[in-house]
Order: C-alpha cells, then sequence, then structure tokens
C-alpha cells in the first residue's frame, strides 16, 4: 500500500507552483481590453496587405475572400448573441434563477475568443481591401467581397464585446454594502 493514504485526494500543490488552468488573478476573466483589439486589428492589417504583396511578387494569385465566409461570419455573430442572452436574463429578473456556471464560463469564452477573432479577421480584411484599392485594377466583385468580410468581421467583432457585456453578474447585496454599513 501506498504510503499518505488510499491515493483519493489531490496531490498538495508545491510552493511557487501555479496549478494548471488558473489564471494568475485568481481564476477571473477580466473583460476584452480595446487597446489589445486594435493591437490585433493593425497586426491582421499588416500580415494581410504584406500576404498579398508577397503572394503578388511570387506570382500567385492573390487571396480573395468568399462571400460564404462573410455568411458564417455573421451566422457565427448572432449564436455568440444567443447563447448570452439567458445568462442575461437569469441574473438580471426579478426572479433570480441559478446559472451554471459551467455554461456562462464557455459563454464569456467564446465571447472573448469571438472579439479577438473579429479584431483580426476585420484587420485582415482591411489590409486585403487596402491592396485592393492600391492595385492600376482590380476587380469590383475581389472589392465588395473584402468589404463584406470586413462587415461580418466587425459584426463578429461587436457581439463578442455584447455577449462579453451580457454575461457580466450584478453584485451581490453583501458585495454593495460592506458589512457594518447600511443598506438603503
Amino acid at each position: 500500500m501506498a504510503r499518505g493514504g488510499c491515493g483519493c485526494r489531490a496531490p498538495r500543490p508545491r510552493p511557487g507552483v501555479r496549478a494548471a488552468g488558473r489564471a494568475r488573478g485568481g481564476g477571473l476573466v477580466t473583460r476584452t481590453r480595446p487597446g489589445a483589439l486594435v493591437l490585433l486589428a493593425g497586426i491582421g492589417a499588416v500580415a494581410a496587405f504584406l500576404l498579398q504583396l508577397g503572394l503578388g511578387a511570387l506570382g500567385y494569385s492573390k487571396l480573395v475572400p468568399q462571400l460564404s465566409l462573410s455568411v458564417t461570419l455573421a451566422v457565427i455573430a448572432v449564436v455568440v448573441v444567443a447563447l448570452a442572452v439567458p445568462i442575461r436574463r437569469a441574473t438580471r429578473s426579478t426572479v433570480k434563477r441559478r446559472v451554471d456556471p459551467f455554461y456562462a464560463t464557455r459563454v464569456v469564452l467564446i465571447a472573448k475568443a469571438s472579439s479577438i477573432t473579429g479584431s483580426l479577421l476585420a484587420g485582415g480584411a482591411a489590409g486585403v481591401l487596402v491592396e485592393l484599392l492600391v492595385r492600376p485594377v482590380s476587380a469590383s466583385s475581389s472589392v465588395w467581397s473584402a468589404v463584406a468580410m470586413l462587415v461580418a468581421a466587425l459584426l463578429l467583432l461587436a457581439a463578442g464585446l455584447v455577449a462579453e457585456s451580457l454575461c457580466t453578474v450584478p453584485p451581490d447585496d453583501d458585495e454593495r454594502h460592506p458589512p457594518g454599513t447600511a443598506a438603503s
């Protein structure tokens, strides 16, 4: 038999070692920062613009976003917001219902991933659009496809931010009024 018990308990963490999967700030998911989204959009724009120039310089065909990508991004945006609405209803209604914390965490992470992805894709679409517009000759269908992708990516970005805000939980009465103060 192994020393120290039946082996049913989780091992004790070693001093100075973080538990896997736990955030440094205590496991809380923070709001998406606007500066990070702007930075990612800039990175996406520069990368897409340089990729288009590189493909053209090497003689390969350039990337043209398909309309199906724009439609898919718009559908994903609607689904992300639809997933967050039940959490908003449960936390803001007069009759408080229990919210499954795992579901809420998943929805918040999907919302955060959607806003980050929307930012990168919006930047990429902007880079492709700029490259298409600086060409001496460009097909108008390619320009409209890039505009459609830009709009759909911005819609995904906005949907992610809206879903993230829908998932915020109002503070409890105990958090609003610390012990020893009167609630008004």
